[in-house]
């Protein structure tokens, strides 16, 4: 069959390769200017920065032996085993950043970023009609649907695709992010983040020193405000609040000045409840599935659990 995915974000890709790897014709449409989602990371000057997801930890079997071929191959690595004090789990982390697992995963696939999805419908063959919005089309026989469930609830509807109303009406946090580059160390301590919020600060729930974790020759951090300030900020205008998220974060520069600062504005950061099955398919319809971080958890690693699930789901 051929089958089209729409989100090319680690759950997309995951659909995607699985997919592919049992023999199917795959394509996958994207928004974006580059394959990932929130596997975001972001060159400013001669640093490098990951501003989505910072890391991933292992739970499932499946998604281990993933995460073992991809250390095997280089691709990953142990960044630590915990901030404040050390749990155990590794948090991994992406060589050259984030973004370097999705453009591995994305290899060889059939992704055509910049193309937003408009509608889909039902193609005359019974498959499924994929819309763009420079008017063009493509059919295909089977659909994965991976954008953020309100998205996909509109572009489902018009295919008479009923998704239940507790699934669509999944609320996120959202979350407003600041990336630093400085000329000298930052005071973040050893291993270089700070999680859940970090001692001692109101605002931030993750604080990244890039060039600790190892993606950045030079020293840049990564702030993500909490989902409470993000949302009484987020109507600010861009200036105001980029300067508020520089104030608040200036303690952790230590005494190193700042080099460059942009902020990144991420509006469905984070589902606020999971779905119970790894992704949700219509019982009268067997040609269609709808995945995400919303499914197995909103984590790099349920993201991808999910993926798999999809595709699995239109295989039988």
């Amino acid at each position: 069959m051929r089958a089209g995915v729409v989100g090319a974000g680690l759950a997309g890709l995951m659909a995607a390769r699985t997919l592919r790897d049992a023999g199917h014709d795959v394509v996958v449409f994207d928004k974006g200017p580059s394959p990932g989602g929130r596997l975001a990371t972001r060159r400013i000057g001669g640093a490098r920065v990951d501003h989505g997801a910072q890391f991933f930890t292992v739970r499932d079997e499946t998604f281990e032996r993933l995460v073992a071929r991809w250390r095997d191959d280089g691709l990953v690595y142990e960044w630590c085993r915990g901030f404040d004090r050390e749990d155990g789990y590794p948090r991994y982390a992406v060589r050259g950043g984030m973004n370097a697992l999705a453009k591995h995963l994305a290899s060889g696939l059939d992704v055509r970023c910049r193309s937003l999805v408009f509608r889909t419908g039902r193609s005359p063959a019974g498959g499924w009609r994929i819309g763009l919005d420079d008017a063009t089309s493509v059919d295909v026989d089977a659909l994965v649907m991976t954008c953020p469930l309100p998205q996909t609830y509109s572009l489902l509807f018009t295919s008479e695709v009923q998704m239940p109303d507790l699934l669509w009406r999944t609320e996120y946090d959202r979350t407003l992010a600041l990336l630093v580059v400085l000329d000298g160390p930052s005071a973040v301590p050893t291993p270089g983040g700070m999680q859940g919020p970090p001692r001692g600060d109101p605002v931030f729930n993750f604080i990244g020193d890039n060039q600790q974790k190892g993606i950045s020759d030079l020293p840049a951090l990564t702030f993500h405000a909490s989902a409470a300030w993000s949302d009484e900020h987020w109507d600010d205008p861009p200036e105001v609040a980029h300067q508020a998220l520089l104030d608040l974060a200036r303690p952790w520069f230590g005494a190193s000045g700042v080099v460059e600062a942009q902020h990144k504005r991420w509006r469905f950061a984070t589902p606020r409840s999971i779905w119970p099955e790894p992704c949700w398919t219509p019982d009268h319809v067997g040609s269609v599935a709808v995945a995400g971080d919303a499914f197995a958890g909103p984590k790099v690693e349920g993201a991808a659990l999910s993926g798999i699930a999809a595709a699995h789901a239109l295989l039988g």
